[in-house]
């Protein structure tokens, strides 16, 4: 992961979650909670890119076990003041794209609002490594945003490779950083090559795809 994405997020620290302040957004977080309790229930489940842990709580309710990890350790910390059941979450500061080799075995992968900040090189990468790492028939699970005209930022450039761009700016400093508001069509595009029996359902301010890695 680019380290100015990092660098951002690390320093949004709690003001991550204020997106999740909006009036508007409150029936569309209850619809995907229910929706990923029901999907993860009873599942050792890896998330990447859990961020405070704000749907790490959420998948923690219903699935037997999880392992949330992030780049940012502050954010991280943040995670674990939850107070999520010791026995049943871990935290762990790393990489999505650089597994530690003793992650471990899991029978589903939640990417919670990552893949939209990765550019086409590093979504390439991050299939690779799932494949590679967790093995046939893991259930992947990938939660976004979906584009809102009037709430979402508009990307501001397209790079040689196909990436989209926009750009923060946080405590008077400027960020340019990978966005993306992929159509139904380009994710089963891009997912059909490690992933099968893939489906995708979306509501205005989200939308979540589900397959079994091939």
């Amino acid at each position: 992961m680019s380290t100015t994405l990092a660098k951002y997020y690390a320093q949004l620290g709690e003001a991550v979650e204020d997106i999740y302040l909006e009036p508007d957004m409150d029936e569309d977080i209850d619809d995907m909670s229910i929706h990923l309790g029901n999907l993860l229930a009873g599942h050792t489940v890896l998330e990447l890119g859990c961020g405070t842990g704000y749907w790490t709580e959420v998948v923690a309710e219903s699935a037997q076990a999880v392992v949330a990890l992030d780049i940012n350790a502050n954010l991280v910390d943040i995670a674990r003041e939850r107070g999520m059941p010791a026995d049943k979450v871990s935290f762990r500061v790393a990489d999505a794209l650089d597994l530690p080799e003793d992650i471990g075995k899991f029978s589903a992968v939640l990417v919670s609002f990552l893949w939209s900040h990765l550019t086409k090189g590093e979504q390439e990468k991050l299939l690779a490594t799932l494949k590679k790492r967790l093995g046939k028939d893991v259930l992947l699970v990938i939660l976004d945003e979906s584009f809102v005209e009037g709430f979402s930022e508009t990307t501001a450039r397209t790079d040689a490779e196909g990436t989209t761009w926009e750009i923060q700016t946080l405590d008077g400093e400027r960020f340019e950083l990978p966005k993306s508001y992929p159509s139904d069509s380009a994710l089963r595009k891009r997912i059909g090559n490690i992933g099968k029996e893939i489906k995708i359902e979306r509501v205005e301010f989200f939308w979540i795809l589900t397959c079994r890695l091939k």
